[in-house]
């Protein structure tokens, strides 16, 4: 038997995946009777470990990631897998797992849509609604109760990426117990919407639109957000900002800057959108201006809640 699971949810592609593998027996005669490669395999390797009798179980697995799109895949090595594969001894368990989605018209998804020994799954990652759907559902299941309001926060602060959502309602459920999550409750807990208020703030900035920016700026006053806390959240942010921008014009993407600057993919991905409304100068003249700022208000010239309402003022001008 051989399975294609392929898109861009790879969380719940290893989720899928562990549920299929539970049901082959024992977890540690399977462990001994698993085979898993990464990337390009020949043929012939492939074969033999799908071919290999399974030791003191009743199948043999073999897991093969990101072959069926890889570059040295051609037209020949299709056919020649495809020759195999109906063939392959019935003790066989061939996973292949892609991280991006394939073709319909792919000669290996048609074969295995068409025969008996073989199962396709797609999985792609849900947005919108679909997300929604997906967090209320993931809460139920770990037997917690979220709020509307609760599940779009997060659906719209951490997005589509299904392991970190799952990481979040982890968390929530387990200091809400059986009460339901509230809104107040993700905002506490997850750190990511504490940068995303700054994400929204210096987003305002980058537009130019004052009013949303000085609004913004004024909910973080109402809810008694420390203003050396907001002011240390905006340095650290335009700090970031111009190492993402250095590193994009460098060529990097989120994922290699990510790596690079040692933060969080989705923190990486959201400064890389947000550098781009800004040139390398004007954010190095921003940062210059808050580190004045910071001696004005060190040395008794300025008091921060003022600074910060110019700051907003002066960042917005179109001048």
């Amino acid at each position: 038997m051989f399975y294609i699971f392929h898109g861009d949810d790879s969380h719940s592609q290893k989720e899928y995946l562990a549920k299929l593998t539970a049901k082959f027996g024992d977890p540690g005669m399977l462990d001994l009777n698993t085979t898993r490669f990464e990337g390009y395999v020949s043929l012939r390797d492939l074969s033999q470990a799908c071919d290999a009798m399974p030791f003191l179980a009743p199948v043999r697995l073999v897991i093969v990631e990101g072959l069926l799109s890889h570059a040295k895949v051609d037209k020949v090595y299709e056919k020649s897998l495809a020759d195999y594969l109906p063939h392959m001894p019935t003790s066989a368990r061939l996973v292949f797992l892609e991280d991006k989605p394939l073709s319909a018209k792919n000669a290996l998804i048609k074969l295995a849509e068409k025969t008996e020994n073989g199962y396709v799954k797609q999985f792609s990652q849900p947005e919108g609604r679909d997300l929604e759907k997906w967090i209320q559902k993931r809460a139920a299941e770990k037997g917690g109760t979220i709020s509307f309001q609760a599940v779009h926060l997060l659906a719209i602060n951490i997005g589509s990426n299904l392991a970190m959502q799952d990481n979040e309602l982890e968390k929530l459920i387990l200091y809400k117990g059986n009460a339901e999550i509230m809104p107040a409750d993700v905002e506490l807990l997850s750190p990511y919407l504490a940068e995303a208020s700054i994400f929204d703030l210096v987003d305002a900035l980058g537009n130019r639109n004052e009013k949303k920016a000085a609004l913004l700026l004024q909910k973080k006053f109402a809810e008694g957000t420390d203003p050396f806390y907001l002011f240390s959240m905006f340095i650290r942010q335009f700090r970031l900002l111009i190492q993402v921008k250095e590193a994009a014009q460098d060529g990097s993407r989120p994922p290699a800057i990510s790596q690079q600057l040692k933060m969080h993919s989705f923190v990486a991905g959201k400064l890389y959108q947000q550098s781009q409304q800004f040139s390398l100068p004007q954010l190095e003249q921003i940062y210059c201006h808050l580190l004045n700022v910071d001696v004005q208000v060190k040395t008794g010239r300025n008091d921060l809640t003022t600074a910060l309402n110019l700051l907003v003022a002066v960042l917005t001008s179109p001048n």
